[in-house]
């Protein structure tokens, strides 16, 4: 790939004896966006820890347009954005709330149009002004992805993001993903449903024991027939 946004070289990870993630490499150019399934304890959220700079590799190397991560910078935190199973939400704060807070850790000057337009990207414009206890598991997903969206970040992370939404809730926050094909954001989205992973897909990964066992484009992908495909690369490397 010639002058890819995001390289990721030779990733591992070990806790003690565990090797969670294992010689992941792979590279995205400009607006694309990996799916990367797997089974639990794939090291899947692990490899998504590292991209993000929270959690360094062993071994390996990530750079973003040239900037190769270190830990603890902070323009690294400023061009990634990052939807974990934590949402980061205080619940007896509002919706505008939450997002001022974490506009002024990022140091925004912008905030009084910055975010309503974030609450309104995420269809929760009208909620504004309501404690975020009082959000459905939906909405509140939706509040942390305009969170995590909230700096305008170039490189976007979504680990899991429609686990334990109901079908509608789901189907919102697909819309909502589906915004983030605009042509100049780099996503990795890690998710077992596969129907959704591969709709949003320019490139598709399988990880397996730390490994990726797969990794190819989108348009080699036999849709009809992943779900097989996958379940052997799954239980051939298991």
């Amino acid at each position: 790939m010639n002058n890819p946004v995001l390289r990721a070289s030779g990733l591992t990870r070990d806790f003690g004896p565990l090797r969670a993630v294992d010689g992941v490499g792979f590279s995205l150019g400009e607006g694309e966006l990996l799916t990367v399934f797997g089974p639990n304890g794939a090291g899947k959220t692990t490899l998504l820890r590292i991209l993000s700079g929270g959690l360094q590799p062993t071994e390996g190397v990530v750079s973003l347009r040239g900037l190769e991560q270190k830990s603890g910078d902070p323009e690294w935190y400023r061009r990634v954005g990052f939807l974990s199973h934590q949402s980061f939400i205080y619940g007896h704060l509002t919706l505008d709330e939450n997002l001022r807070f974490f506009g002024r850790l990022f140091g925004l000057k912008d905030l009084s149009t910055r975010v309503p337009d974030r609450l309104e990207q995420v269809g929760l414009a009208s909620r504004a002004g309501s404690p975020a206890r009082t959000l459905s598991r939906g909405m509140r997903q939706r509040l942390a992805l305009a969170r995590s969206l909230l700096h305008d970040p170039e490189f976007v992370l979504l680990d899991e993001p429609y686990t334990g939404l109901d079908a509608h809730a789901a189907s919102v926050l697909r819309e909502v993903l589906t915004t983030l094909k605009d042509g100049r954001r780099t996503v990795v989205l890690v998710t077992h449903n596969i129907s959704q992973g591969l709709e949003l897909a320019d490139r598709v990964a399988v990880q397996v024991r730390g490994r990726f066992v797969l990794l190819q484009d989108r348009a080699e992908v036999e849709v009809e027939n992943f779900e097989r495909t996958y379940r052997q690369r799954v239980e051939e490397a298991g």
